[in-house]
């Protein structure tokens, strides 16, 4: 059976958490967040080198950021840019992509990825993919990575991985025992204690004939919609039956909607230094600081008897911290946040405003 690889890259979320720098009209994906000069949207496809085609390069984003998803990665196909007219979380958005691939290459592989999250060591990435899309070209398994904890986070979910006996057809993988939803910081700290539990990342890696069987065993519901829409899919009508029937899919991620129900669930334990850029605190963990502990972020920054700040300021207006500590400092588009880092769970209380 010939089986050729994709790429979905799921950036449709609002990521609203980095205000003031990223908004719901500009969400983080479409950011420069780490000053690199790239957005992370852009990273993410880059991180994956030549191991796709082009044709083989989906996104699935809002409609409303379809401009801007042609303008960071103009060499994706238009074709392969699927517009959601509104926000289902994760599996609908899954489905799509994978009846669209498999109507198009049946025996197709599937990596799926969010589009907002750092990853350090893109060497032992793409190994990590290659292994892993190996796996699944052989197997009817659902597979997703799992990353090494370093510390008792309570903003990830978490994977109990059954470590006795790795799979036959690749000792580096493992069948999961359980998912387990964000823990307080006690229960974090319990998962640590042992060895086998996981940071959910929120990548999965299928055989696209798999996924389809497991939304038609599991969500049959979802499963049923994009049957009905499969028809139309690659003539002009697609995007108009799209509009219409996307929205009466479940609003469910593929975490409750498929993982947690499936038989064949398999974790690959990996550490390429991951990190999901939910926070502030989550980019000042991953960006270079001074001596201070202080992380810059533009480049007319200046600190004074200042320690453990982050700053991210690119419009050029001089900033200079005096005698400021453990602080977030942003500013973009007329907007300014001073906020202590103990305190950085109220930012969202003003996004909006």
């Amino acid at each position: 059976m010939k089986t050729s690889n994709h790429i979905v890259i799921m950036a449709g979320g609002i990521g609203s958490r980095f205000w003031p720098i990223s908004t719901s009209d500009c969400p983080k994906q479409f950011i420069d967040v780490l000053g690199c000069g790239k957005s992370l949207l852009q990273l993410t496809l880059e991180r994956f080198g030549n191991m796709f085609p082009k044709e083989n390069v989906w996104i699935v984003t809002s409609a409303a950021y379809a401009d801007m998803v042609m303008e960071q990665l103009p060499d994706v196909p238009k074709e392969n840019i699927l517009l959601e007219p509104c926000r289902r979380n994760t599996a609908p958005c899954i489905a799509y992509a994978a009846w669209k691939i498999k109507k198009k290459d049946p025996n197709a592989n599937m990596v799926v990825t969010p589009s907002d999250h750092f990853v350090q060591d893109v060497t032992e990435f793409r190994r990590v993919i290659e292994s892993s899309l190996k796996f699944v070209s052989d197997s009817d398994a659902i597979l997703t990575l799992g990353i090494k904890p370093t510390r008792p986070e309570t903003g990830y979910g978490y994977i109990e991985a059954v470590l006795g006996t790795s799979s036959l057809a690749n000792k580096e993988v493992y069948r999961v025992d359980s998912f387990k939803e964000k823990p307080d910081i006690d229960v974090a700290k319990a998962y640590i204690a042992r060895n086998n539990f996981y940071w959910n990342s929120g990548i999965f890696i299928w055989n696209v004939q798999t996924i389809v069987n497991a939304f038609r065993v599991y969500q049959s519901p979802i499963a049923n919609i994009f049957e009905s829409i499969l028809p139309v899919m690659y003539t002009e009508q697609e995007q108009s039956v799209i509009d219409e029937k996307f929205p009466d899919c479940r609003n469910i991620s593929v975490d409750y909607a498929i993982l947690e129900r499936a038989e064949e669930v398999f974790v690959f334990p990996v550490d390429f230094g991951w990190s999901d850029l939910g926070t502030w605190m989550s980019l000042y963990d991953r960006s270079p600081r001074d001596l201070n502990g202080n992380s810059m972020i533009g480049c007319n920054v200046e600190f004074s008897d200042s320690h453990n700040c982050i700053v991210h300021a690119k419009e050029n207006k001089r900033i200079v911290l005096i005698g400021i500590n453990d602080c977030i400092v942003a500013e973009h588009d007329g907007n300014l946040l001073v906020c202590k880092m103990s305190e950085e769970g109220r930012i969202k209380e003003f996004t909006d405003k």
